[in-house]
């Protein structure tokens, strides 16, 4: 998860320990604590070694900006960067297997929370040493990997940036065998706090049990680097996150506490699990970095959840960089990550700003072309009253594929045809980043379509197999087998004040004309707009108003400074 940068003068931390995307991470990111002058434990993960040169410049940039200040366009220099991208980072939330896989196994609706609940707070403690910040995606670009399972079978994720200004990083998981897919979109918001950054995670997951039909909607809590002028820097989570399934009207509401000036602890967590009814069912405690504690309130059993710092996490695996695109993660930031790790400053913010500057320039000639960008792998949601993804409107974009194979081997043939996941694995055609109208040009409803510009060669993005573009997005409103039979969905926990949103209707048979046709020379793509921001998902979102004056973006609006997003960071 994204991580803020900090500031101190002559402050310790350590930069000899971060996770790059050659050597991941094999252990616990809480391995050793020191003990402060007041007598607190502090993890070494937390502190960096700022030389005073290092401290004058980040203490310089950081001070010039106002409480408030949007920190989306300031940048930072290289040596605060954690080298992997936010696509890859994104990972840490599937990284323990052993919390999510079992969860389709579990019989009693109640005790399936329990254990989502569980593999949600189970990922919080996977950071680099330090406050650092991951790099930002550049727009389209993809990151892809795979987890080896120890009863054989595989998990696969495929990201992508499908916005940069505003910022959303969209993913897709899926394990077919235990019947678990995972969508979201991560949207977070920077501001400048004083003595403090702030990244406010707007966005949601979905957490989807194939077996069962059941949907966990997932928000994430804000992050916060104190003492960034002054006094001792420290990462923090803080506020409140919500896991709610509408299928069964159960709910958590997580508070991820801050330590107060003369009193509470660092990473401290609270909360309760609830029924339909709002009834507490369990409470919640402990250190999202340690140990966390749940306690059934029907007997007053409290026992251990998860243990955070003696638990090794599995990082996923990735195809070799000669294998992979240009734009893909690894292979795009490769130079970049390697200078972090040799400490070679100098040539880590040249190599940085080279591939930005591209980016740069790529958008400027897709503007003075009139040709908007659009995402490569994703489509928009189509939410709203009687759409297929009714109630999912905050992912805004999700997988452009149609996923719905009867056996778990013709889902994993679905899913990689998508984009090379695997080592070896090699897409069946290439094509170039689609393009889309030019706003100028856009004066038909969102459905339409038109003839657009091919944006040029240099533009090439990861291949796709261009089959996939005919595909639609599966509905998982209900419990469907691997034989295309329909399975029996947990009956829902009724609740009388329950506002949650019907489980989302199967997708329309025809392909609409806003989905891209099948890429060739003689069919270029065509794509329609792009959805505006969607708000911060509560236990009930409201439904988000369509509104066409913010359908209107073009890349324009990428031309101002983009290199920093602290959400990111």
């Amino acid at each position: 998860m994204p991580h803020l940068p900090g500031v101190s003068k002559h402050r310790r931390t350590s930069l000899t320990s971060a996770s790059y995307p050659g050597h991941r991470f094999r252990g616990s990111s809480i391995d050793e604590t020191r003990r402060h002058d007041g007598g607190e434990d502090v993890t070494k993960e937390d502190e960096t070694i700022i030389d005073p040169e290092q401290g004058n410049m980040l203490t310089h940039i950081i001070s010039q900006l106002r409480p408030g200040a949007d920190l989306s366009r300031v940048t930072l220099p290289t040596f605060i960067l954690e080298p992997r991208s936010m696509l890859e980072r994104i990972t840490n939330f599937m990284a323990h297997p052993e919390t999510l896989l079992p969860i389709t196994k579990i019989e009693d609706p109640v005790q399936r929370f329990v254990a989502v609940t569980k593999f949600y707070l189970s990922g919080w403690h996977i950071k680099p040493p330090g406050v650092k910040k991951p790099l930002n995606p550049i727009l389209g670009e993809i990151f892809t990997g795979y987890w080896d399972y120890s009863d054989g079978t595989k998990g696969y994720y495929i990201a992508e940036q499908t916005s940069h200004h505003p910022p959303k990083s969209s993913y897709f998981f899926m394990a077919p065998e235990h019947h678990i897919r995972i969508d979201g979109t991560l949207k977070p918001r920077s501001k400048f706090l004083g003595n403090s950054a702030a990244s406010m995670m707007e966005g949601i997951a979905i957490l989807r049990l194939l077996n069962t039909g059941e949907r966990f909607f997932v928000t994430q809590p804000n992050m916060y680097a104190r003492g960034i002028l002054f006094g001792t820097m420290k990462y923090e989570l803080g506020d409140h996150a919500y896991i709610r399934c509408p299928e069964t009207g159960l709910s958590a509401d997580l508070e991820f506490k801050t330590k107060g000036y003369f009193s509470g602890t660092y990473n401290a967590i609270g909360g309760f699990i609830k029924d339909a009814n709002g009834k507490n069912l369990f409470e919640l405690s402990g250190q999202w970095n340690e140990e966390m504690y749940i306690k059934d309130l029907t007997t007053g059993k409290k026992e251990l959840l998860f243990d955070a710092a003696h638990t090794k996490h599995t990082p996923p695996s990735a195809r070799p960089l000669e294998e992979q695109d240009e734009r893909e993660s690894q292979r795009l930031w490769h130079e970049v990550t390697e200078a972090v790790k040799r400490r070679d400053q100098d040539v880590a913010t040249d190599a940085k700003a080279r591939i930005e500057d591209r980016q740069r320039q790529e958008a400027a000639k897709r503007n003075s072309e009139g040709v908007d960008w659009h995402p490569q792998l994703f489509r928009r949601v189509r939410g709203g009253h009687g759409g297929s993804e009714e109630g999912e409107e905050d992912l805004d974009w999700i997988i452009n594929a149609k996923i719905d194979g009867k056996t778990p081997e013709e889902v994993v043939k679905q899913i990689l045809q998508i984009h090379a996941i695997l080592p070896g694995q090699k897409p069946d055609k290439q094509f170039n980043i689609p393009s889309r109208t030019s706003s100028i040009h856009r004066t038909q409803t969102n459905e339409s379509t038109q003839h657009v510009q091919q944006v040029p060669t240099e533009q090439v993005q990861p291949a796709q197999p261009a089959e996939i573009a005919q595909h639609q997005q599966q509905s998982v409103g209900s419990p469907s087998n691997f034989d295309g039979t329909t399975a029996h969905a947990t009956p829902p926990i009724h609740s009388s004040n329950s506002t949650d949103p019907s489980n989302p209707q199967p997708p329309p048979t025809e392909k609409p004309a806003s989905q891209p046709d099948p890429v060739s020379s003689e069919n270029p793509p065509k794509f329609a707009d792009e959805l505006p921001p969607s708000k911060l998902l509560h236990s009930n979102p409201a439904k988000e108003a369509h509104k066409d004056d913010l359908l209107r973006r073009t890349d324009s609006q990428t031309l101002e400074e983009e290199e920093f997003h602290d959400a990111q960071s």
